[in-house]
């Protein structure tokens, strides 16, 4: 665990969970697994803290706990897990572009609250589309149900294990901790739930400040205190899944580039037959037929079967190995490789590098068209920066440099290592410029959001559009100018935040392929 990635842990659990959160999860991620006694004895903080925030973490998979043979718990951060938090606006943009609105909102209540029931969802979403719509237009639970199958059933969102049923004993004592299980053929199973009913509005504010309680207000709305029928059925995003997908789409984007638009579309169709069979960890999908390849493609995609059959077989023999073929059967089997290489727009003696292997300054010079001295310059440049290494081949025993082949080569492992840490670094650099952005204008924007309150209260009471005007004035032309250029300045980072965050996914994905495995 690199210092890079311990401060951007450190920044993302502050910014999502506050700072005591922050204060648990940054310690667990240094220290490694603790017991609860060493996490309060070395935090400072309060027991109650402790276990509340240790809740919050869990809760959201970002803390995992092991129950150890002496009796003991302990409690382990996952590091790995927390990163993903930077990626939670690509999760939910995706959801949108595939579900539209409901299952953006879907997602993004899952990835809100950690884990919910499917009951709950298909309500809080459902009054948040319902407060959307125009005056008398509400949203159907049905509806979010239908979409939430789908998610189900495409692997998006996904069951939480559960604690096991046993029967108590009274003479056996219960476990210092729960041991979750789930069978994986019930991991995808949507409970049948005859939810009946639509979304509802907010009450007005003035409702709202009298404090109304709670009990009164779900007796108001009609809701049984009867626990819901999936009571104990727990769902979460299936953050794997949505990493297979951005990988699909990357395979699909170079095989578009390398070749033609049809060649990625069959591409893309493949991977859409396997994406639920094929582990998001395979090498390779499962092997696909030509005559099921056909039968799958878009309906407004009108290839002959010979020519599907020559791009398949052009696939299969470019040198990428996008395609691989594996059988002869149904017109022949084909897989998709997910190894295949993701790209690089490195520059002109590191792609160099790259193809040849192994190259002397000389011929670096030769091949990439460059003058000696710029070539040289940036050489020495690429390896301060550890992007090339050098090896030395001599010739004799005595290892003299005029009787010495130095070759300039790249570690692409390695690289990618490095490169990852940097853009670890940019993250971090980024919400950190968020944060003083933020900070520095802290008074204007508290000023804004008052009056835009004042402004709302106003125009639902029916106010007069002098009156409006008057509020609005209260906000200065300087000040609205700098709220302009605030705004637009952490729209950039957040724009930045997910273009890094895209580089990572695919530097973490090639590192993992190139690791092997036991």
């Amino acid at each position: 665990m690199t210092q890079a990635e311990i401060k951007l842990c450190s920044l993302l659990l502050q910014e999502h969970f506050g700072e005591i959160v922050e204060k648990i999860g940054t310690y667990l991620i240094r220290t490694g697994p603790q017991p609860l006694r060493m996490i309060v004895n070395d935090t400072g903080l309060v027991l109650d803290q402790v276990k509340k925030a240790l809740c919050v973490l869990i809760q959201h998979n970002l803390v995992t706990y092991q129950l150890q043979k002496r009796g003991f718990v302990e409690y382990e951060a996952q590091c790995k897990r927390v990163l993903r938090i930077l990626r939670y606006p690509r999760y939910i943009y995706t959801a949108k572009t595939l579900y539209n609105d409901t299952g953006e909102l879907i997602v993004e209540e899952l990835l809100l609250n950690g884990k919910m029931t499917m009951s709950a969802v298909v309500r809080k979403v459902a009054d948040r589309l319902t407060e959307t719509m125009e005056d008398g237009k509400t949203m159907d639970y049905a509806d979010v149900s239908n979409t939430f199958v789908r998610l189900a059933d495409t692997h998006f969102v996904q069951r939480c294990p559960l604690v096991p049923e046993t029967p108590e004993s009274p003479d056996v004592p219960p476990p210092p901790a729960p041991a979750l299980v789930i069978n994986e053929k019930d991991m995808y199973v949507v409970p049948r739930l005859n939810l009946v009913g639509k979304g509802k509005r907010r009450r007005s504010c003035d409702e709202e400040e009298e404090g109304e309680p709670k009990a009164k207000k779900q007796k108001q709305d009609g809701e049984s205190s009867e626990p819901p029928p999936d009571d104990g059925i727990y769902w979460q995003v299936n953050i794997d899944r949505f990493h297979q997908h951005f990988r699909d789409q990357g395979i699909v984007s170079a095989v578009a580039n390398r070749m033609d638009q049809t060649s990625s579309e069959i591409v893309r169709t493949m991977l859409r037959m396997s994406e639920v069979t094929t582990s998001s960890s395979a090498p390779y999908t499962q092997p696909l037929s030509s005559n099921e390849i056909f039968r799958s493609l878009p309906a407004g995609y009108n290839i002959v079967k010979q020519v599907l059959d020559q791009y398949l077989t052009l696939l299969a023999d470019d040198p990428l190995e996008f395609v691989g073929k594996s059988g002869d059967s149904g017109g022949g089997m084909y897989t998709v490789s997910i190894l295949c290489g993701f790209g690089s727009r490195c520059a002109r003696i590191f792609r160099l590098l790259l193809r040849k292997k192994h190259l002397e300054q000389k011929q670096v010079e030769d091949f990439a068209m460059i003058p000696a001295k710029e070539a040289k310059d940036m050489l020495y440049k690429m390896l301060s920066e550890n992007f090339v290494s050098l090896q030395e081949i001599p010739k004799t025993p005595d290892h003299a440099p005029s009787r010495t082949f130095y070759l300039y080569t790249v570690n692409v492992p390695s690289s990618a290592r490095m490169l990852l840490h940097r853009c670890y670094k940019s993250v971090a650099n980024l919400m950190e410029r968020r944060q003083y952005e933020t900070k520095e204008n802290k008074r204007l924007l508290e000023k804004s959001q008052r009056v835009e309150a004042i402004l709302a209260s106003m125009q639902a009471t029916g106010a007069e559009e002098a009156q409006l005007q008057e509020i609005e004035e209260m906000i200065t032309a300087p000040e609205r100018q700098q709220l302009e250029n605030l705004k637009r300045n952490v729209n950039k980072i957040d724009a930045s935040e997910n273009q890094v965050d895209e580089t990572i996914f695919v530097l973490e994905s090639f590192i993992e392929s190139t690791v092997k495995k036991p």
